[in-house]
């Protein structure tokens, strides 16, 4: 349990390691809590870079969503805070690296292990679509696998264009990255919106991807919506003969281009019958071993990371604690009219950014529990008197 309370938690709390990532608008970095020695993955945002590209609504959008989640197959939020350069996010620290690395590594997922990876995130989507959450980048760089002594089993990560689902409506908004979108995010001849079933599409074109290497359809992020809407009408799905019959007929389900005859629940996986021999609370549990186990003695991410932090970044991490004390002592400095506007926006920011501290909370539920037994034991009398105490 961490030493101080959420308010008091700051960047001073965790050692740097190394850098290991960088997404769109963040970077990803290995930290170690000073006082624990627990190691975290830690994800850092520049705040004036969030302001200038209009990214900050995604940025509280992502913290807002992780806070309330909590699941073995996703990537879990621990400590959120901030300094006047930047926000941090602290999450579990998974170092068998994302699956696109390891299919630029050349390796081929087994089917055993693929169909494994399919039920494990299966999980993850249902408790997502409990939560009514749209994740809307279900992809292989946002699947992160446990390191070798933790068997490798797949994790989701990166909320940061994920969606609350009102009940009842359907989302227009097209996000995502377009080879793995769904084909209704693309329909203009009957703009009705999507929902879950997205995630589920996404899943599929991973699986696909994992067994073969590539991709089912010939879709680029440079590809316009009306020829990805002529793909989706024209192209033809090859499924190797080498694949078995029961893995190309979940895969299809998986890739129906109908949602509504799309497999987009976790029920219609677990009465599929190729899935029929599988121990679901073995899997949810992790007791079930992935086929394929991340290189020991390795971090599985691209070295060039750190490399670039090291020696191209302006305002290195590393150097953070330096830098903010050099600049405590500069009290003269002025700002220019757009600088003062710029400042306030970043103060606003200060005032509004979320604390959350996932370990105190267990304890603030803990003594809720412990006060509700308690309150259960007392007499009336002595409740009533508290009660007016109150």
């Amino acid at each position: 349990v961490g030493a101080r309370s959420d308010s008091h938690m700051t960047f001073d709390h965790f050692e740097i390691l190394r850098a290991i990532g960088k997404g769109s608008f963040g970077k990803v970095c290995i930290v170690q809590k000073n006082d624990t020695k627990k190691m975290y993955a830690m994800k850092y945002m520049n705040k004036q870079k969030c302001v200038e590209r209009n990214e900050v609504r995604n940025v509280f959008k992502e913290l807002q969503i992780m806070q309330g989640l909590e699941h073995p197959f996703l990537v879990n939020l621990w400590y959120s805070f901030q300094d006047e350069e930047d926000m941090f996010m602290v999450v579990d620290l998974l170092l068998g690296g994302d699956l696109r690395y390891h299919l630029q590594q050349n390796v081929r997922f087994q089917e055993d292990t693929v169909k494994l990876f399919i039920c494990e995130l299966a999980l993850a989507l249902d408790y997502l679509q409990s939560r009514r959450i749209i994740h809307r980048s279900v992809m292989e760089k946002n699947y992160l696998l446990t390191p070798i002594f933790l068997s490798g089993h797949v994790h989701i990560t990166d909320f940061n264009i994920a969606t609350i689902l009102t009940k009842g409506m359907q989302v227009t908004t097209i996000a995502g990255t377009k080879p793995y979108m769904a084909p209704e995010m693309f329909n203009s001849t009957k703009p009705t919106g999507y929902s879950f079933a997205v995630d589920w599409w996404s899943l599929g074109i991973t699986a696909y991807e994992l067994l073969r290497g590539r991709r089912p359809y010939h879709i680029r992020s440079n590809t316009s919506p009306n020829e990805i809407a002529h793909v989706f009408r024209t192209a033809t799905v090859m499924y190797p003969a080498a694949w078995s019959k029961e893995m190309v007929s979940l895969v299809k389900k998986l890739l129906e281009p109908n949602p509504e005859e799309r497999f987009a629940q976790l029920k219609n996986i677990q009465d599929f019958p190729y899935l029929a021999d599988i121990n679901w609370d073995a899997v949810l549990q992790k007791r079930i071993m992935p086929g394929f186990i991340p290189t020991k003695g390795r971090l599985n991410c691209d070295p060039a990371f750190e490399l670039e932090e090291m020696i191209l970044e302006s305002k290195p991490l590393h150097k953070k604690k330096k830098r903010l004390a050099k600049k405590e002592k500069d009290t003269n400095k002025s700002y220019s009219s757009q600088g003062c506007r710029l400042q306030k926006h970043l103060e606003s920011l200060q005032r509004d950014f979320i604390v959350f501290n996932r370990e105190k909370m267990r304890r603030h539920h803990n003594e809720i529990q412990e006060n509700i037994t308690l309150a259960q034991t007392k007499d009336p009398e002595e409740e009533d008197s508290q009660n007016n105490n109150l």
